[in-house]
């Protein structure tokens, strides 16, 4: 906007008009504040697509469900497969990938659940209706990619686990999760089993929920109300008093899981682990850290036997011998008691290093390969800016421009060279138009386009309203009669 003129510029008091040559001055300043040049437009389209890859950097071309079970990242679509507001309703579930989520359901709403294992994509199957499609598989019947729908889930693969996450409830409070009203971090549980095995199934928490204080405790403490003013941003709520440090944790099985796998109580505050959370106070323990027994050096005097011992020992079956020394190569056996009431168990980068590997504690380690060594999630090939090699694919992620020369590439030839003559032709239209706003110094605002094609359309509404405006205009402008028309004159 051109700043006020000084007053000693405005001249006679009496004239309260401005000059012709100010007014259009004024008029061309505002209308470029809703304009933008062509550099503009490509700069900030630029940027648009820079920040589109900083939040999603992997390529979306490819849909995992030919890869089988994976431990990746999982959406649900309630806009495809809503949810019942009654949480004990019957709900047939549906997950889909990182890839279906951004071009098969791009523009529906979509819950993040984060990375679940053993999960198999289920876009494109019965699961989903048919009206939304996988575009991402190729169609066994025609070979090409889209249209993919009402294929049979889990033909070749384990069937999926759905907790209440593809819902949209979280937590042990079972919470409708609203990324722009929810306060403060969750946590997700490592996960010992599914909710059908009285586990969580990889469910996330809030600190107050894991301690039995509920999602809002510390607006309950403080008094405070539940309605914020409009555009009140409040801080994030602390951690309850007790729960862990953040910095101090890799990661926790929530107490549905140590519950349910009651043989890992046992770690709680041993090497690795933190001391126990618990869920409910009144079962907890005073906070004193448990530790594990240090070894005594053996009594020399036990050393000596009677000989009618040793024959008795030499007697024993060798399964029996081998049964006594597992026992006491066993580390769990070893641990001090496990803790009494329901609690959540935090713990460190090295705790795999510090569990049992005896034959009777393989078995539960075999039954969560998690507890073995730390999991792949499984992650697509990050975008490149050109999208796939040669352009051939309409799907990458690259800018519009590549995109759109990628389709030019695959297009008919007919149509192609069709294409080529009819921008020519746009081409030529424009110059005139590109050619008066450039020589007035003007910039070309939308609505300057819009009626410009209607004037090559032909528009009788459009010229009797570009008459109107420049019989208006002319009112207004110079005595010498150019006005507008000086900046029409590339017409």
């Amino acid at each position: 906007m051109d700043p006020p003129p000084h007053p000693s510029q405005v001249g006679d008091a009496s004239g309260s008009e401005a000059s012709p040559a100010n007014a259009r001055a004024s008029s061309v300043s505002a209308q470029s504040q809703d304009s933008q040049t062509a550099a503009d437009f490509i700069r900030d389209q630029m940027q648009l697509e820079a920040d589109a890859r900083e939040a999603m950097p992997y390529a979306f071309d490819s849909c995992t469900n030919m890869l089988g079970p994976l431990k990746q990242s999982v959406f649900s679509c309630l806009t495809c497969n809503p949810a019942p507001e009654d949480v004990n309703a019957p709900y047939e579930a549906a997950g889909v990938c990182y890839a279906c989520s951004i071009q098969c359901h791009g523009d529906h709403n979509l819950v993040e659940i984060f990375a679940k294992r053993n999960f198999t994509c289920d876009c494109g199957t019965t699961r989903l209706p048919a009206t939304s499609p996988c575009v991402l598989r190729p169609n066994p019947e025609t070979g090409k990619k889209g249209t993919v729908h009402s294929e049979e889930p889990f033909a070749n693969s384990a069937p999926n686990v759905y907790n209440q996450n593809f819902r949209n409830r979280f937590c042990g409070c079972s919470c409708d999760y609203d990324p722009f009203q929810q306060k403060g971090t969750m946590f997700q549980c490592l996960g010992l089993g599914t909710h059908l095995t009285g586990g969580c199934g990889e469910d996330w928490y809030h600190p107050g929920c894991l301690m039995g204080l509920g999602p809002q405790w510390f607006d309950d403490a403080k008094g405070k109300k539940e309605e914020k003013e409009e555009g009140d941003d409040p801080e994030d709520p602390p951690m309850p008093p007790g729960f862990p440090n953040e910095e101090a944790f890799e990661g926790f099985f929530c107490y549905k899981c140590v519950e349910s796998n009651p043989w890992i109580k046992r770690y709680a505050g041993t090497k690795g682990f933190l001391m126990p959370v618990f869920f409910d106070k009144e079962s907890g323990q005073p906070n004193q850290p448990a530790s594990i027994p240090e070894t005594t050096e053996p009594n020399t005097e036990c050393k000596k036997r009677k000989a009618s011992e040793l024959e008795v020992d030499e007697a024993d079956p060798p399964d029996k011998r081998r049964r006594s020394s597992a026992d006491s190569d066993c580390k769990l056996n070893r641990l001090p008691p496990a803790p009494a009431g329901r609690f959540s168990l935090f713990f460190e980068a090295d705790f795999r290093e510090q569990l049992c590997q005896c034959s009777e504690c393989s078995v539960y380690l075999e039954e969560f390969p998690q507890l073995k060594e730390e999991e792949d999630i499984y992650e697509p090939p990050l975008s490149e800016d050109g999208g796939s090699e040669n352009g051939a694919s309409t799907h990458g992620s690259g800018s519009l421009y590549e995109r759109g020369e990628s389709v030019l590439k695959n297009i008919d030839r007919v149509r192609a060279i069709e294409g080529v003559m009819a921008y020519n032709m746009m081409k030529e239209k424009l110059k005139p138009l590109f050619e008066a706003f450039a020589g007035s110094g003007k910039a070309i605002g939308a609505d300057d386009i819009k009626d410009y094609f209607a004037k090559l359309r032909g528009d009788d509404e459009a010229i009797k309203n570009a008459g109107r405006a420049a019989v208006a205009s002319s009112s207004g402008e110079d005595q010498d009669g150019s006005g507008g028309r000086r900046e029409q004159s590339g017409y």
